[in-house]
């Protein structure tokens, strides 16, 4: 189910992207865009991308907070600390976390048995 909401979300977007690059600069922002020379209404007049705008952006919407219930739903069995592990990590004498071994930190050789560790001289 929420694979099948986020395909319709990321659909959503992908057209609301492509409806709004389509329409045509009022030129109200900044004073930057395509001047019509004509009186300024207070009132934009109802376009059919406008009307798609306000669609797929609804569309937007609803898949968000749908996706949000989801993954909210998902969460509420489990917190943080129940994924820890049950075993603290392990302290050195002196109280401070212990290091890992050399060879943790090392990546594995082209036959993956050994480190690759040069040779000591």
């Amino acid at each position: 189910m929420e694979n099948v909401v986020l395909i319709i979300h990321l659909i959503l977007a992908l057209g609301l992207i492509a409806v709004v690059l389509l329409q045509r600069s009022e030129g109200g922002g900044l004073g930057m865009g395509g001047g019509g020379g004509g009186a300024v209404s207070g009132r934009a007049a109802a376009t059919a991308l406008g009307k798609v705008t306000w669609a797929l952006a609804a569309g937007f919407i609803a898949t968000s907070i749908t996706l949000t219930i989801i993954a909210a739903e998902k969460s509420a069995g489990s917190s943080v600390i129940d994924r820890l592990s049950a075993t603290p990590p392990a302290q050195s004498q002196d109280g401070s976390p212990a290091l890992p071994a050399g060879d943790d930190l090392l990546p594995p050789s082209a036959d993956g048995n050994t480190p690759l560790v040069p040779a000591a001289d």
